[in-house]
């Protein structure tokens, strides 16, 4: 069976859409012929690229359905699902998600203890950086099963960091959130197992997106990263969504609760 017989008339979800990784996988997707349910989070003054991204889909003959909410809210995401399942039609609704992208990157940079004036994360931080870049996924793969919406051949991919088992200076909410979200990939791969549904993290090398530029001394870590890479380059949102391509169609189908490096071999030299 083709890739393309397999992506026809299917869906992909991306949860954080409208840049970054899951604009660059929305894109690529759509190439191959999946249509694109897209959830982001922009105000004015970054809705361009939204608009951009979903042009860039429609002009490829995909359709694109894209949400601006909150996606850690309860009721919005049982709507967005709800709303999403009212536009394709009952009858088209089951199975018809082939892939779910969790790439949210919403989190709190502070430091745990610091004795300067620097602020220290709080509480709130801490569970707001959980909820949205881990537990959330949990959520949206939980409704996404009940409405139906992944079956057999459905394969969930999580973006994680090698900050989920390294110390980053300021990352340390973010960090335990990508740990949370490995833990969450691979019970969801054991538990959706029997029904033919896969769970991946895919953990990218440094790439230069939205997301990494607000983390302190960012410039730093480009700039290190490119030279140590066994590549002698950075990894790019485009990698990560090429390999997200390949591990959809059938040539991934027995791939599901690992960790996968996208990287050019950059973890390997720390």
């Amino acid at each position: 069976m083709s890739d393309s017989t397999v992506f026809e008339g299917k869906w992909a979800l991306i949860l954080g859409a409208s840049s970054g990784f899951g604009a660059a996988a929305s894109r690529h997707l759509a190439s191959l012929g999946l249509d694109i349910f897209g959830v982001h989070l922009d105000r004015r003054a970054t809705m361009g690229m939204v608009e951009q991204l979903k042009a860039d889909i429609t002009g490829m003959g995909r359709e694109a359905f894209f949400v601006n909410i909150n996606a850690a809210d309860d009721e919005l995401r049982k709507k967005a699902l709800a709303d999403f399942v009212a536009h394709i039609g009952p009858d088209k609704a089951p199975s018809s998600m082939l892939v779910l992208m969790h790439s949210m990157a919403f989190g709190a940079l502070k430091p745990y203890v610091h004795d300067g004036d620097e602020a220290t994360l709080t509480r709130q931080n801490m569970e707001m950086t959980l909820d949205v870049m881990a537990h959330s996924l949990v959520y949206w793969v939980q409704d996404s099963i009940e409405q139906e919406l992944l079956g057999e051949g459905s394969s969930i991919y999580a973006m994680t960091s090698s900050g989920g088992s390294r110390v980053i200076p300021s990352y340390g909410a973010v960090s335990a959130a990508k740990a949370a979200l490995e833990a969450h990939i691979r019970q969801l791969a054991y538990e959706l197992g029997p029904q033919g549904i896969r769970a991946n993290s895919i953990r990218a090398g440094v790439t230069d997106t939205p997301a990494l530029r607000k983390i302190p001394g960012n410039d730093k870590l480009l700039e290190r990263a490119a030279k140590a890479n066994p590549r002698r380059r950075l990894t790019t949102t485009q990698d990560v969504a090429l390999t997200i391509g390949a591990l959809a169609g059938p040539g991934g189908g027995f791939v599901s609760g690992n960790v996968i490096g996208v990287d050019g071999g950059e973890d390997i030299v720390g």
